[in-house]
């Protein structure tokens, strides 16, 4: 980036939430007011001092340095790579549940349990329940371990039961002895992406649906991951593992082309990995 040449905010085409800048032939900039906390990421710290003193001329700004707090999202940066968590904002749900003095348990939901939509008592009053998992969806942001519970009780916000608010807590109560976990993105790791599918097969009991799971990676970092029920019926374990395949396979397209609109091309076909010979 040339420090004789304008700057204008351009949204990526990939990337709807994105934005980079492009070199101009004069020095006009966009009159867009920025509004709220920006977070920059350049590969050229030079890059970063130039845009903010474009941006400066033309807007009241301040500048808070290096990123360590952002939305909920806490940011510790060591001479290892970046790892980002929520460790703020999950002592704050764990005490809108009113779970401080609880016991933490080891696993987000009970084992071999299934949640069904007619199972116990209605809530009285579903506020705190749409709240809890409201509030845990955003925290799967920096948690993929708990995106599967936090997916199946997200399914009960119409009509939540006491068995679910139940099992929303139990998700909590495991919150309660790993408040710090987040995600580690390591320095100088590999910038060649990979992904990983998998699917159950009828799991839901009400309407015997599969759902789909799936995580990219680049290099040794997660970036991306889904877990949601699957929209059609599925006649066979084959079948649920292909629907996850190629939900999969959309995600790795529109990565790859972000990725290139962010000048990490892809060279080689990108690797997805599943576990079901018949589906592949």
């Amino acid at each position: 980036m040339s420090a004789t040449v304008g700057l204008i905010y351009k949204e990526l085409i990939r990337g709807h939430c994105i934005s980079s800048y492009l070199e101009l032939e004069d020095n006009r900039l966009p009159k867009k007011e920025p509004n709220g906390e920006v977070g920059f990421a350049c590969t050229d710290p030079g890059g970063i001092k130039e845009l903010q003193a474009s941006l400066h001329s033309s807007f009241h700004m301040k500048d808070l340095g290096i990123l360590t707090y952002f939305l909920g999202l806490e940011v510790h940066h060591s001479d290892r790579g970046i790892f980002v968590n929520q460790h703020k904002y999950t002592h704050d749900l764990i005490a809108l549940a009113g779970l401080e003095n609880s016991t933490p348990v080891d696993t987000p939901l009970e084992v071999n349990v299934k949640y069904s939509q007619t199972d116990g008592d209605l809530l009285p009053d579903p506020t705190i329940y749409r709240r809890l998992v409201g509030s845990l969806i955003y925290l799967t942001i920096t948690r993929p371990d708990i995106s599967y519970a936090v997916n199946l009780m997200s399914q009960f916000m119409h009509q939540p039961r006491h068995l679910h608010l139940a099992a929303v807590k139990r998700i909590i109560r495991y919150l309660i002895g790993t408040p710090s976990r987040g995600i580690f993105y390591k320095a100088h790791s590999s910038l060649i992406l990979q992904a990983y599918s998998d699917a159950d097969w009828a799991g839901c009991p009400d309407t015997r649906r599969s759902t789909t799971g799936w995580c990219m990676y680049l290099g040794d970092a997660l970036i991306s991951w889904k877990c949601q029920k699957q929209r059609k019926l599925s006649k066979s374990s084959t079948e649920s593992e292909y629907r996850a395949m190629s939900s999969a396979c959309s995600e790795i397209v529109w990565l790859r082309r972000l990725l290139s609109e962010l000048v990490f091309p892809q060279a080689d076909p990108t690797p997805l990995y599943a576990d079901n010979m018949s589906a592949i």
